[in-house]
């Protein structure tokens, strides 16, 4: 099958990411000053009630409107491209175990941030009740979705009973992932001109989809000014001062993750230099950082692997599309370190054993969560109700969430990447003629 090229994303001038951050920051800047005129204005709350977030709603939608199309046909034809079922089988273990892997690592270093900081021992005793009143009503949806979630069910979920139901659930995706394996394997092992013309229209519609996706992520700049105007318009930065210790060790622990063990992962594992990876990865990992879904960027994280990483499509779309739905290390540290934060507010000692089985339950969790918004605030709900926690605590979190939330979802896209370089490398299937020019590793 002839490779194509895509178009560039983006238009001449500055880079797209530049513009990304220049939206950021102006986004950010702007919303800061409305907090600080007036967060219940009329002018303030009509700018984000009718402006930011319509404005952000629809480029997600735009992007959310192509996921399900393009994942289906990405992983369909990187099954397909293998060629034989052992192919698959080896891609598959390989995915799964460096998954674990890293995603172990990840919740790992989270929970020895938490036990080093101890965010939950710093904790205002007034701003904790403070925080689970105002936040009652969120609370009791979120708790509602933990209470309806438990691992035999996720095992279960995998295999769909309806795959049109699956396709419109986001906490069901993994079911599409499943029918996609199912249909790609029933590809390789019925070879004849019509399974090959259906194999050619999904790499129409493949194509489709990416050629879109290069024209709506131009529209990101925009996007990300209206979501951190939003951001910051409500919030400012009194719900960050309360809960200062438990952002701090947070994004402590997602930047050890993010600059340390995976460069080193990516260097020592999949032979590339960590600047040229960080440098290729860049336009994803800010798209994840705007949107706050793995889903929603997974178009821009699969052109990004092929035009910038140089990765082979067949692992690429397998490892990419799979890691979207299943594959968040972000996500995990993060279940892990606010688990072990609840329990230090509320005065819940965690012995050693228990906080092993947190971080399986992380691991497993990581899988679990629906690669959308907030998605993680059910498993980490469910978790607390295994250990003993109230999952009503979680309302204590809720305000610095939506900032969190982007940082980890940063992480996850990343980390995505990053095994897809690993198990490229590990399979063979790159040599140093497809890889972007070294450079120097940091």
């Amino acid at each position: 099958m002839s490779h194509i090229t895509l178009p560039p994303t983006a238009s001449r001038g500055l880079p797209l990411h530049v513009k990304v951050l220049i939206g950021f920051v102006f986004g950010a800047v702007v919303g800061l000053l409305a907090h600080v005129h007036g967060a219940d204005t009329p002018l303030v709350q009509g700018a984000i009630q009718y402006v930011a977030r319509p404005a952000g709603q629809v480029f997600l939608n735009l992007l959310f409107m192509l996921v399900l199309p393009l994942m289906f046909s990405a992983l369909v034809l990187g099954v397909a491209e293998l060629g034989d079922i052992a192919s698959l089988g080896r891609l598959g273990w390989r995915t799964l175990t460096y998954t674990a892997v890293v995603t172990g690592a990840a919740v790992g270093i989270g929970l020895l941030m938490v036990n080093l900081i101890q965010p939950g021992l710093h904790m205002d005793p007034a701003l904790v009740q403070q925080a689970m009143s105002s936040n009652a009503d969120k609370i009791n949806g979120i708790v509602a979705s933990g209470e309806q979630l438990n691992a035999l069910d996720l095992l279960v979920n995998i295999v769909p009973h309806n795959v049109l139901a699956a396709g419109v659930d986001d906490k069901q995706k993994l079911g599409i992932v499943f029918f996609a394996l199912m249909i790609g394997i029933g590809l390789v092992l019925t070879p004849s001109p019509a399974t090959q013309a259906f194999k050619h229209a999904l790499q129409g519609l493949f194509e489709i989809s990416m050629r879109l996706i290069g024209l709506f992520i131009r529209l990101a700049p925009y996007a990300v000014a209206c979501f951190m105007f939003a951001l910051c318009a409500q919030l400012g930065w009194d719900v960050l001062a309360g809960l200062v210790y438990f952002v701090v060790t947070v994004l402590l622990a997602l930047a050890i993750h993010m600059f340390v063990v995976l460069p080193l992962w990516v260097k020592v594992m999949g032979g590339m230099s960590p600047r040229a990876f960080f440098r290729g990865s860049q336009e994803a990992t800010l798209t994840a950082f705007a949107t706050a879904s793995s889903t929603a960027t997974l178009p821009v994280t699969l052109r990004v692997a092929e035009e910038n990483l140089r990765l082979p499509r067949k692992v690429s779309r397998f490892v990419l599309t799979v890691g979207a739905s299943a594959n968040h290390h972000g996500t995990a540290l993060f279940e892990g370190v606010t688990v072990l934060f609840l329990a230090q507010v509320f005065g819940l000692h965690l012995p050693v054993t228990q906080q092993l089985m947190v971080l399986g339950l992380c691991i497993l969790g990581g899988i679990g969560t629906a690669g959308i918004p907030s998605g993680s605030l059910p498993v980490i709900a469910m978790i607390c109700g295994i250990i003993g926690l109230n999952p009503a605590g979680i309302g204590i979190i809720l305000g610095v969430n939506s900032f969190l939330d982007m940082c980890r979802t940063s992480l996850n896209v990343t980390g995505d990447l990053a095994t897809a370089v690993v198990v490229s490398a590990r399979s063979g299937e790159v040599d140093e003629a497809e890889l972007p020019v070294t450079e120097s590793a940091l």
